[in-house]
């Protein structure tokens, strides 16, 4: 019999350091009115410089695996969806196994953007469906701050770290669980959100850091009109995809990327806001993380109930876009 991969723990984390937007006055030439006005953020939270995404993630598991009621070595795979592992390798999984587990846990990296958790939920849920895998930690990760350039007013305002993960368990003849997801990637438009260097299309070398390509470059302009598309089609794609429509969908959890790419969703949609999760404001975009904070915040508001229908939807550096339908069953 099929099993269904269902969240039997989420955790999350952000760190204590607060930068908010009278703070970036004094980096660069910016202020709290055009910041609020364009992307809706007031405040973000940034790591020190010694904390590392492992280091986050492993925070935000830890409390996963407690509510779960397991410990690491309970787990059968790991995947860290980051865009800022602490090495390209050894992978960020694997650092984090190690802290998790006293005996060896198969793990990987993702890499899709920031949309690296939808596209982690959705592989964790067919290891799980094909039963190979019977529990999975799906973490995402990001410690944005270490790839801002400060010096950059378009980019310096958007974002900030956090780590949220998820303990997700295979069971059979349930209802509740991972329902179904869409991916999408489209490469042409890659350019639009990029970390230039680093790579092998341009490795370190004096003139990539003199000319600071090891920073994160955005088209902001495009990648705008590009995610006021693909997150209303990512949602339209997934409810049909699983049978379902909007009416059926107790709760939408959006990328926080910017509040008016949020706002041209719920318009499109003439949904009730209270039907929307937004915490943009308080924590900025931190890409993988910013869908597991939203959910976790969402949940201890008293707005997650046992059998909602959630739908998990983002955009990223890719481009890629994608949603997920889970059935709350915790």
């Amino acid at each position: 019999m099929t099993k269904r991969a269902v969240v039997k723990g989420l955790g999350t984390y952000a760190p204590p350091r607060v930068l908010n937007n009278h703070d970036l006055e004094r980096l660069v030439d910016t202020n709290d009115e055009w910041i609020v006005t364009r992307t809706g953020i007031k405040e973000r939270h940034i790591a020190d410089p010694e904390e590392t995404t492992s280091d986050m993630a492993e925070k935000a598991s830890r409390i996963a695996l407690q509510e779960a009621g397991i410990e690491g070595d309970d787990l059968d795979f790991v995947i860290v969806a980051t865009n800022t592992p602490d090495t390209l390798f050894p992978s960020t999984a694997a650092r984090l196994e190690a802290r998790l587990c006293d005996h060896p846990v198969a793990g990987v990296d993702l890499q899709a953007g920031c949309t690296g958790l939808i596209y982690a939920i959705e592989m964790a849920s067919a290891m799980i469906q094909s039963g190979n895998f019977h529990r999975i930690l799906v973490v995402g990760a990001d410690k944005l701050s270490s790839i801002t350039d400060y010096q950059d007013r378009t980019t310096a305002v958007l974002f900030g770290d956090a780590a949220g993960a998820l303990v997700l368990e295979g069971q059979e003849s349930t209802e509740f669980g991972i329902l179904g997801s869409y991916l999408r990637a489209d490469g042409r438009g890659g350019d639009l959100l990029a970390l230039p260097a680093g790579g092998s299309r341009l490795p370190a070398s004096a003139a990539t850091v003199q000319e600071r390509l090891h920073f994160l470059k955005m088209n902001g302009n495009e990648t705008f009109r590009f995610a006021v598309k693909a997150m209303p089609e990512a949602v339209e794609k997934v409810l049909t995809k699983v049978g379902m429509t909007l009416d059926d969908m107790d709760l939408l959890v959006p990328h926080q990327a910017n509040l008016r790419i949020i706002d041209a969703a719920v318009r499109r949609f003439n949904l009730d806001p209270d039907r929307v999760v937004i915490n943009i404001e308080r924590y900025g975009n931190t890409s993988v993380g910013t869908i597991p904070l939203a959910l976790d915040e969402a949940r201890h508001q008293g707005r997650v109930h046992r059998g909602d229908v959630i739908v998990l939807v983002a955009f990223g550096a890719g481009l890629t876009w994608g949603a997920n339908v889970i059935r709350w069953g915790h």
